[in-house]
Parts: C-alpha cells; structure tokens; sequence
C-alpha cells in the first residue's frame, strides 16, 4: 500500500509541477515574431515559435524562469506562474549576444540574421553576397545574370545552386543561355526580410541544382514605414526607389513598391541600362493563427553590352580596357510573378503550408565571343531568345510528436513544377536585325514532380535528421527545324540524407551532413543526344560546428566534400555538350563574426577548395574557373549618433581558366565603403566601389577567338574589366 501512495504522489507531482507550457510572441501591435527562442533557465529545455508567433515547451514548472531573446529585440526573462503565457518584446538595437548559435540543420542561419542586421544591402547583387564564400561576376552590361562561384564551382548562372524567392524557383532550367540560369534582378533588395542558406545536398525540401548549395530569400510582409529614395552618382547612374504601405495592423497588411533605374556604365559605349521593377503584396492574418500572403511582381531590363574582350587586342592597343570589339551586343528581359502562400494552423503541434505561383517570362540576348572565328565576313555574334510560362504549386504538412525519451518532428512535402518554353532559339545574326541561320529552334516542356519526407528526432543535446526525396522528370522537345519532330522521356532519382547535429549548448553546436543531391540537364540535351546521364549525382558530406567562445564573438567552420557523378554540361551559346565527366571537390570553410561594441562590427570568412576532374591524367584534372581561396570581411558601423556604414572587401584567387591550368584567370581584391546619416525624417548615404580604384578583370574565361585581321584564332583569356572607382549619393525620406 505504501508503494502505491508513493506511486500516486509521483504522478502528482509530475501533472502539478512538469507540464507543457505554450503561449504567442509578438512586437508592438500584437504583430507575431517567428524564430523567437526560449529557453527554461532550470531544464536547459528550448523551444522556437513558428510564424504565427506560436510555441510550445515541454517539461516546465511553476516557478521556472524563462528567457526569451530574438535578434533586434530587448531580451525579457519572466517567472511561468500559468501553463500559458503571451509575451510583447520590444525593438532594440542588434547585440550579437543574444544570437543562439544551435538552431537546427541550417547551422548558418544564425550567420545570415546577423550579417543582414548590420550591413544591409544596396542591390540585388549583394543579396547573394550575403552567403559567406559566394562570388559573383557580372559580363553583360548588368542585365544578365551574374556568373557564380561557390565551393570551388564555376556555377555559371546557377547550374549547382538553387534560388528562391518566398518559395518561388528563380533558375530556369532548360534556358536559352544556360541550365539552372539565376536572374535575380527581379527582386528589390530593400523588401528583403530574411535569408536562408546552406551548403551542399543536404535538405529534402531542396531539389533540383541544390548541389553546392542553396540560397531563399524572404519577403516582408509589412513595411515598418514609407519612404522614397533618391540616388544619383558616376557614370550617369540614376535610382528612384518608393516603399509605401497602404494598410499595416495586427490582422492583415499590404504595400506596394517600385524602383526605376539607369546607368551608363563605365565602358566607352554606353551600357544604356535600364530596369524597372514593381511589387505589391498582402498578408491576412486570421483568429485561428492561419495567415494567407499573395504577391506580385513585375520586372523588365534592357541593355547594352561591350561584351567579353580579348587581352590581346588590349595589348596591343586595338581597344582600350572599357571598348569592346562587337558593340552590338546586349540584350532585354522581364519576369512577372504571381505568388500564393497559406499556412494553416491546424492544432497545437500540426500545421500545414501551401503555396501555388505563375511566372511570365521572357529573355532575348545578343552576344559575340568568338568575334569572327566561324563567319570571318559578318563575325560570329549570335541570338538567344525564348519566352517561358512557369506554373508551380507545394504542400507540406508538420507534424510533431512527443515521448519521454525524445521529441520528433516529420515534414512531408510534394509538389510539381512545369515549365512550358515557347521559341527557344539560338541564331547566328548580323548586327541584331538579320537572322543568318538558325542553330536551334523549337519548343520545350519540362515537368518536375517531387515528393519528400524529413524526420528530425530531439533526444535532448543529439538531433538525429533522416530525410528522403523523391523527384520525376518529363522532357519534351520540339524541333521546329527537324519537321517539328517532337520526343519525350522521363526519369526519376532518389536522393537521401542523414544529419546529425549535436548541441553542447547553446553556444556550441556539431555536426555532421551528409546527403546526395543532383542536377538535371537541358531538355534538348536529353532528347537530342539521348544521354543516360539525364539526372546526375551529387554526393556530399560536411563536418563541422558552430562556437560562441565569447558572448559577442561567433565561430563556424566545417570539412566537407563533394563528388559529382556527371558534369554534363549543355553549352547553350554553341548548342553542344560538354561531358567533363566526374569530378570531386573538398575543402574548408571558415567564418568569424564580431561585435567589438554597441555598434561596431566585424566579419570575415574564408574558404579553400580543391577539385579535380576524375577522368583525367594528372597534370589535366583541373576544373577551369574553380577558385582554390576565397575571402570576403569587413568593418560595420551601426546606429553610432545617427551614423551607420560599412567597408567590406572580397578576394577571389588566382584559378586555372582550362584543364592544364596553362591559362590562368587572375584573382583580384577590391573594397567597396558606404556611409549613412539619418537626420529627423531623412537618411543621407554615400556609396562608393572599388575605393582604391584597383585595375582587375571581374569575369574571365579561356576563350579560343580570332579578329578580324587576324589569320589564325588563338586562344587566351577574354576578359570583363571590373569597375573602376564609382560613387554615388542618395537620400531618403521615411514618413
């Protein structure tokens, strides 16, 4: 009987004194936070809120204290003295301290809040310069997308990385240019709310391209106020940005915003830039925590180009650095979005997220790299050209689950993306106006459809990450030049992950990724040339950890490796294949972020690779434009009476340009400063690049060419000279 009433007494006990505690975060105007942390100051037992501001957090007790902390927030402490608790944070100027380093599988997470609450960003260029170790290069007058370089890859446009807006793909796979072709340039930066990266195959929710990495960006759903901005500087650039709210409350909100802008550039033919971007969005949130959100987005550009150069013709004094040798190229593009997102909130521990979206596309680009290699009469410029239809839709049902020996979370997520190309063409043309013959010309559909499901089970310190997708490609291709003939094949890969993370605490985070992942190749390469190696693997692995040594000091690095089955790579300028075969690449990554004060800032990351291609003879295994070393830091200023700016400088190495690293692409270190002051009302900015007016080449390639004069066509790096010193001044009105 004893044993019984001591039985009893403990089951007490554990119902008056150990329950689950659950409650809303939010700011001013009862707005909800997501990703607030909490943490029982007794158990050690955290918990996060999710984007309705809602948490739940087990084993807590009368008397418990706990501490809830989110960044750019005034950090409270309250005593639980009910199972339900709703808590108001205030905004607070940015202190790294309270930044918690073990948040989930994304260990860089914490890394990209911190970096966008002290530099925030002028284009949509640096948006991808956040991700530590990224580098871009632009070599088409600014219209077209940025060449990329990540974990020793030449990514092109995005071959091997995977972008995203609110959910929304940004590559075009199968485009006229190039597979997995990124243009960002629809997005406004300064609607820009958060950043999620990581590197390598390691998330289910990630697909196609997610090789090296992947990057989302997140819009804001409201506007903290208006304003209208100005900028103006060197080169004939111009800038008119306006950001207005129309309603913003505790239920629902909506804005719209555009920016306008043109440039010159600093080649002797104007680049004659133009681009125009607008986009509105509304958020409802209802009584039951669901919250719906549908944007709209438009874009449109046009350029002129000098085009890559021969370092020859400089050389020798045909042109200077900033002329070009076709001046006709150049080239116009727009993109319109329709996106839909509902969260529903269906209980306290299952939620479900569903989006749908639409994108008009259209991209039309003259370019010329060989000159006059192939037609000595009329030179070698070439027309790439396509308009796209993209339609899309995902569901992902969460769902979490509880024991008293671990806690478990499921995702299951499917979706489809179709993409419907109308007259994509590559053509051999004569100053933009005559067509003289067409290399490819036809129509592609391709439809991706994927499913997967991603595990993560809590046992305390060790979370244990098993996850699984599953993707189905169909390809269909219409060849206008061959009869309309048309053929169609499909493939499936399936690609498994399993991540461990252990949190020491939480300051002090390991782990270890593994995973594979893949990318796909161009529609017309599949059917065309009838290629097996329609999908190929990535596999990749990363060993690492995050550290808080010092309570304003955050430390990050990780070994990792990557081995890739197949780069088959479909060269759209030329409308062949490359096959460089299978490759492998390792290295290290290392980042350092630093708060010397209340308002002084440090960053700095580095990164080594080393990769090789595997099917070839040693002293020819090199992979062209892979980067062995990277580096990007600075110094930022933030809220220092009124004033706030930055300097950041990036370092890309010296790397082989072809297979024998007998052509060299030559590395260059530039700085770039900006510097604001807010006076009432009104922030006054100046921004300047490449301060110390450094002489380097942004993008280069080993380029196989011949002049006009020229009896026999060599081969040598063909160049875009980077920008040389350039300031511009803005000021802002917020109101």
């Amino acid at each position: 009987m004893k044993i019984f009433y001591v039985m009893l007494l403990s089951l007490c006990s554990t119902s008056l004194f150990a329950q689950v505690l659950k409650g809303k975060i939010s700011t001013t105007g009862d707005f909800p936070l997501a990703d607030v942390y909490l943490q029982n100051l007794r158990s050690k037992k955290h918990a996060h809120t999710n984007e309705a501001g809602f948490f739940l957090m087990k084993d807590v007790r009368r008397g418990d204290s706990i501490r809830v902390t989110l960044l750019g927030y005034l950090p409270v402490t309250t005593v639980v003295d009910g199972f339900v608790m709703n808590i108001s944070l205030s905004p607070a100027n940015f202190q790294l301290n309270e930044v918690v380093v073990s948040e989930g599988i994304n260990h860089l997470s914490s890394v990209a809040a911190v970096d966008l609450a002290t530099s925030p960003v002028n284009s949509s260029q640096e948006l991808l310069r956040k991700v530590p170790g990224l580098f871009i290069g632009q070599h088409a007058g600014g219209g077209k997308a940025e060449q990329l370089f990540l974990r020793g890859f030449d990514l092109d446009h995005g071959t091997d990385i995977n972008i995203s807006v609110d959910g929304m793909p940004v590559n075009m796979v199968s485009h006229a240019h190039g597979q997995g072709y990124a243009d960002l340039h629809f997005l406004i930066p300064e609607l820009v709310e958060k950043i999620d990266f990581d590197k390598g195959p390691y998330h289910a929710d990630k697909g196609n391209l997610a090789t090296a990495g992947y990057v989302g960006f997140q819009t804001k759903d409201r506007l903290d106020h208006n304003s209208l901005t100005l900028e103006g500087g060197k080169f004939n650039t111009f800038k008119g940005l306006g950001l207005i709210n129309l309603v913003n409350d505790a239920k629902q909100a909506a804005y719209v915003a555009g920016s306008y802008m043109k440039t010159d550039g600093p080649f002797e033919a104007s680049q004659d830039f133009k681009r125009l971007n607008l986009m509105g969005k509304y958020t409802r949130l209802f009584n039951n925590l669901d919250k719906l959100s549908f944007s709209v987005m438009h874009f449109n550009s046009s350029w002129l180009a000098s085009g890559q150069i021969p370092q020859r013709a400089v050389d020798e004094g045909l042109i200077s650095r900033f002329g070009a040798i076709d001046a006709n190229e150049g080239g116009k593009t727009s993109r319109s979005n329709l996106n839909l997102q509902y969260d529903q909130f269906i209980n306290e521990s299952t939620s479900l997220k569903s989006s749908a979206f639409y994108s008009r596309y259209d991209f039309g680009l003259y370019s010329n790299f060989t000159f006059f290699l192939n037609d000595p009469v009329n030179g070698d410029q070439i027309k790439q050209q396509e308009g796209r239809n993209i339609y899309g839709l995902q569901s992902v049902l969460s769902k979490k689950y509880s024991s008293s020996a671990a806690d478990y979370g499921m995702q299951f997520g499917a979706g489809l993306r179709a993409d419907q190309v109308k007259d994509i063409e590559l053509s051999h043309t004569l100053n933009r106006q005559t067509t003289l013959e067409q290399v490819q010309f036809g129509d592609v559909s391709e439809i991706n459809a994927y499913a997967f499901l991603n595990t993560e089970i809590d046992m305390g310190k060790l979370l244990i990450n098993p996850a699984v997708r599953l993707d189905y490609f169909n390809f269909k291709y219409i060849d206008h030049l061959n009869g309309n003939f048309a053929a169609r094949t499909g493939k499936a890969t399936l690609s498994p992950k399993l991540n461990f993370l252990y949190n020491q605490s939480k300051d002090l985070q390991f782990f270890l990724k593994m995973g594979k992942g893949f990318h796909s190749n161009d529609s017309r390469v599949v059917i065309a040339k009838k290629t097996q190696e329609i999908l190929p693997a990535a596999y990749g692995a990363d060993l690492g950890a995050s550290w808080k040594p010092a309570p304003r000091l955050i430390l990050n690095a990780a070994l990792w490796y990557l081995y890739l089955q197949q780069e088959f790579v479909y060269v759209g300028d030329e409308g062949v294949i490359e096959p460089s075969g299978k490759t492998s690449r390792k290295g290290i990554d290392f980042g350092l972020r630093y708060q010397l004060n209340n308002w002084f800032f440090l960053n700095g990351d580095m990164t080594y690779n080393h990769g090789r291609a595997l099917d070839e003879p040693e002293g020819a295994n090199y992979i062209p434009l892979a980067p062995p070393f990277t580096f990007t830091g600075g110094l930022s200023m933030k809220d220092l009476n009124n004033f706030s700016g930055s300097i950041k400088a990036r370092y890309l190495a010296s790397r082989p340009a072809n297979g024998d690293n007998s052509i060299i692409a030559k590395g260059y270190f530039i700085t770039d400063a900006n510097v604001n002051y807010t006076w009432k009302r009104f922030t006054f900015g100046i921004i300047t690049e490449n301060i110390f007016n450094r002489v380097w080449n942004e993008t280069q390639f080993a380029t196989e060419s011949r002049l006009q004069n020229e009896p026999l066509p060599v081969e040598e790096i063909d160049f875009t000279p980077g920008t040389p010193f350039s300031i511009r001044a803005n000021v802002s009105l917020s109101f």
